[in-house]
Parts: structure tokens; sequence; C-alpha cells
């Protein structure tokens, strides 16, 4: 009987907790972004970027040229 007492005051205080904090440690880790994400993430905002650059260069090139060009239907 002593045993059990001893192996359930065990499971309870040291088992479960570690289970515990091992999982949510886990759960942290998850929810950040990997090194090669966060790479991919600032390749992917480079890109943007460059091509927000490139379409405001060529509105304003169709601006120049053809001043009412947004205002054309696509039919």
């Amino acid at each position: 009987m002593d045993m059990t007492v001893i192996a359930i005051v065990f499971i309870v205080l040291v088992i479960m907790p570690a289970v515990v904090l091992s999982n949510l440690t886990k759960l942290r880790e998850q929810k950040s972004l990997s090194a090669d994400d966060e790479h991919m993430l600032e390749d992917v905002w480079r890109s943007a970027k460059r091509m927000e650059r490139r379409i405001t260069s060529l509105e304003a090139i169709l601006d120049a040229e053809s001043p009412g060009w947004r205002s054309k239907d696509d039919d």
C-alpha cells in the first residue's frame, strides 16, 4: 500500500507536470515560424514590393501616353 501511494504521488507531482510542460514547449515552437519560413516570407515581401514599384511605373507611363486608359472598358 505504501508503494502505491508513493507511485501515485510521483506520477501526479513529477510525471504529469513534465508531460504538460513538454507539450506546451512543443506548442510554442509550432506557433513560431521556422528560419526557412521567415526567409521565404522575406523573399515574397521583397518580390511584392518590386512588383508594386513596377506597377506604379507602368501606370505613370500609361497616364503620360494615354490619359484616359483607366476609364476604358475591357469589352
